[in-house]
């Protein structure tokens, strides 16, 4: 059996929950709802099916498919009658022919006197095929499940839909609280896999946290050994996880795959990802980019800077999948035929430049949650500052507000190379560039994988530092 990792605090509150249902038990509504929603891949059904191997509670696990609104009740009899809640024969007897009637059923069958489970997972399928789900489902939590000792999980991979769910003036508004799955942070994989604090990034990069792919990285392990592993093995999780969430994201005429293969390929501007998605049409390429930035995919990025600015450049947020669509997905011919150690190869000598680059979104983010300490005060924003020529480029802009600043709190240089550390001459490049974007005196920051050589930097952080952030609550 495949070792489940991490999660502790996920698993917390869906066992707090239950422990609530069960002190509640007489009470005239014991029952709650809650929402989970995450990328795909990124381990929700496994969270959730970890916490039931534990809870010691009956349940049912139903999973849509996109199958017909029939199709699917046929599914969810098949599984009511395989799933561990008392009387369940009866639901299959009775085979209920309308959603409606199905929910009235197993709320029917869920005990009184002990804490249960439903779970439907992939409920966007749901909403998409059953005719007025959402108010089907409102009707019978309102009227039936929510007056069961039962905790109800409604959970879902497409982001803007589950967000709707719970919107205002939706059916099932305010019904149940929302729970969010994110990745692995970097001191997740740290902790798990026994890694050095560099090295959970660069496994942050590679893997973007998911679960699935983690778990083939050997704890303790180098970049080289799990490259090496998962390359040879056509069917590892990280040649195939995001094969496989693009075909379900996307069908093969959606316009979306063109345009992420476009920005995974390095293009970052409108008219390049057009070109280079096929000379797509301005409108054509706002629908899709729009569809991207819905599913939280793609994100478009301003300079934050004291004047405003049209520059905008968009990056793939899942690292995992930009790595993916980088090094893996054009070269997944050859990774068939086993020659997985060209492409290892290939990696290796472009490794230092993607890195860079990649490591930027992240690494803001690690400034996010570490600041404010004894270094450098709290910044609302942080972000980065480019011109259209790039001839001026700051990696690290931390501002009151963005991307049009009031005022600027620091400004900083990342410098994220095995061996060479930041010195006077990155120190010197990050004053000069300071200088064309403001004349104050603002603080300079220096971030470096392998460590500080210059003098008069304001702030200084490491692997070890920004790791730090990732443990501290939000």
């Amino acid at each position: 059996m495949r070792r489940f990792i991490g999660r502790a605090s996920e698993l917390g509150v869906l066992r707090n929950a239950l422990e609530r249902i069960g002190s509640a038990t007489g009470a005239a509504q014991p029952g709650e709802c809650l929402l989970i929603r995450g990328r795909r891949r990124v381990g929700k059904s496994s969270l959730v099916e970890e916490f039931l191997r534990t809870a010691g509670a009956p349940y049912v696990f139903f999973t849509a498919a996109g199958r017909s609104a029939e199709d699917e009740l046929t599914e969810l009899a098949d599984v009511v009658a395989s799933s561990t809640l008392p009387d369940r024969d009866v639901f299959a007897a009775e085979a209920p022919t309308q959603w409606s009637a199905a929910l009235r059923l197993l709320a029917e069958l869920l005990p009184n006197d002990r804490p249960s489970v439903v779970v439907l997972d992939e409920v966007p399928y749901l909403m998409d095929r059953v005719d007025a789900f959402e108010g089907v489902l409102q009707r019978a939590w309102d009227r039936l499940l929510s007056r069961k000792p039962v905790l109800f999980l409604l959970v879902g991979s497409d982001l803007s839909m589950m967000e709707s769910l719970n919107s205002y003036e939706r059916p099932f508004h305010q019904r149940g609280r929302e729970m969010v799955v994110g990745p692995l942070t970097p001191a997740d994989l740290a902790d798990m896999l026994d890694l050095e604090p560099a090295v959970a990034f660069d496994a942050a990069l590679v893997t973007g946290g998911l679960p699935l792919i983690c778990r083939d990285w050997r704890p303790g392990g180098t970049l080289h050994d799990f490259l090496k592993t998962s390359l040879s093995d056509p069917t590892s999780a990280l040649l195939v996880s995001a094969e496989r969430s693009l075909a379900a994201e996307f069908p093969p005429r959606a316009l979306g795959g063109e345009v992420l293969r476009a920005i995974g390929s390095g293009e970052r501007t409108f008219s390049n990802i057009a070109r280079s998605a096929g000379g797509l049409a301005h409108t054509s390429l706002t629908r899709a980019m729009q569809v991207l930035a819905d599913k939280g995919i793609v994100v478009g990025e301003l300079p934050v800077s004291l004047r405003p600015s049209k520059e905008r450049r968009y990056r793939i947020t899942d690292p995992y999948l930009r790595f993916w669509l980088t090094f893996l997905a054009p070269h997944m011919a050859e990774i068939e035929r086993m020659r997985g150690d060209l492409t290892q190869a290939r990696i290796k000598e472009n490794w230092s430049s993607w890195r860079g680059r990649a490591i930027e979104p992240l690494i803001r983010e690690s400034l996010a949650r570490l600041l404010p300490d004894n270094q450098l005060p709290a910044a609302p924003v942080i972000g980065g500052y480019w011109t259209r020529s790039n001839d001026v480029e700051i990696d690290v802009v931390g501002a009151d507000h963005g991307p049009v600043a009031k005022d600027l709190l620091f400004l900083g240089s990342i410098k994220w190379l095995e061996n060479n550390r930041f010195d006077d001459h990155d120190l010197v490049a990050l004053q000069r560039h300071r200088a064309l974007l403001t004349d104050s005196p603002v603080p300079l920051v220096a971030v470096s994988r392998s460590g500080v050589t210059a003098t008069g930097v304001d702030a200084v952080y490491g692997p070890s530092e920004l790791l730090a952030g990732w443990t501290m609550p939000r």
